[in-house]
């Protein structure tokens, strides 16, 4: 690994061409986004190295001022640009822009490791066939009920993908992964048409067809900050079955909807991950997400957003 190390500053810190592009697609995160870009700026990888773009979806709130006001003097390149159109635009903003070999996904409501971009970029050196790889999700202390339970899904998802290949990817995400820019440019981009949830399901299936690998790492930790109202995981879960039917109708058989089965097993998993009983209500907080992402669903099919997209 010291070898690996040495050898990787010396063949890229003599370039003034950014490896890392940081793409960082927002919209009305004013309450949590100077979390985000905190723990951009505090990454222990060389910032000359890394670059930010910004894909603000018309925010109606502070969320580009307090942006801007955090990036104010510090040396990290960035730009922003707009859009309206959806995620599957914005995401696409980011790779028609990226200068980098790389891009770190990063959400307003995430915030990364002070070593993920580094402990990724020595990932994807060292294995040139993977063209995504998502870290691990890291739970926050002090959170109510709610967002707990939210929480331990994710850790119990997170416990299930580690250090395995997807096969097919429904359960990455690109908040928290990281992309090889020759394996996005490979098989198109992302989808202009998806305007809701589904635009990083839908480019990793495609860049999994293409013979890439999608993985997992232990060691590039970040966190997410979970709903921590029913109203927000509701809304939430809605956007996602939304999103879900234009999948469903663009690939039949090969992308289907989440079973409801596959949530009975979870509250045990997470009991004996965390020893906390709150676990248990696993079950009951899963279900109401999969009602509210069957109402979501069948808006779509109501609005036949998707019946095109064949």
């Amino acid at each position: 690994m010291k070898r690996f190390a040495k050898n990787f500053w010396l063949r890229y810190t003599v370039s003034s061409k950014p490896l890392v592009t940081i793409g960082l697609c927002v919209k009305n995160t004013e309450q949590i986004i100077h979390q985000a870009i905190a723990s951009i700026l505090d990454q222990d990888f060389p910032h000359s190295l890394m670059e930010l773009i910004v894909v603000d979806g018309c925010s109606e709130d502070k969320t580009l001022e307090i942006i801007r006001a955090a990036l104010s003097g510090k040396k990290i390149q960035y730009e922003i640009f707009f859009e309206n159109k959806g995620l599957g635009t914005a995401r696409q903003i980011v790779v028609d822009n990226a200068r980098g070999k790389y891009i770190v996904w990063v959400d307003g409501d995430m915030t990364l490791n002070k070593d993920y971009v580094r402990t990724q970029v020595e990932f994807m050196e060292q294995n040139p066939k993977v063209g995504v790889a998502g870290g691990k999700f890291k739970m926050l202390p002090n959170l109510n009920t709610v967002a707990t339970i939210e929480n331990l899904e994710w850790l119990v998802w997170d416990f299930e993908s580690q250090n395995e290949p997807v096969v097919e990817p429904t359960r990455n995400y690109c908040g928290g992964t990281i992309y090889r820019v020759q394996a996005i440019k490979e098989v198109g981009g992302f989808d202009p048409n998806i305007k809701g949830a589904g635009e990083d399901l839908d480019a990793e299936h495609r860049i999994g067809e293409a013979g890439w690998f999608l993985y997992f790492t232990t060691d590039a930790l970040f966190h997410d900050i979970r709903k921590g109202t029913y109203q927000g995981i509701w809304n939430e879960n809605f956007w996602y079955g939304y999103g879900s039917h234009y999948l469903l109708h663009k690939y039949r058989k090969r992308v289907s909807a989440f079973s409801f089965l596959e949530g009975l097993r979870r509250p045990s998993i997470a009991y004996k991950l965390t020893h906390r009983k709150i676990g248990f209500l696993l079950l009951f907080q899963y279900t109401f997400k999969k009602i509210a992402w069957f109402f979501g669903f069948t808006k779509a099919h109501i609005d036949g957003y998707g019946h095109n997209s064949c």
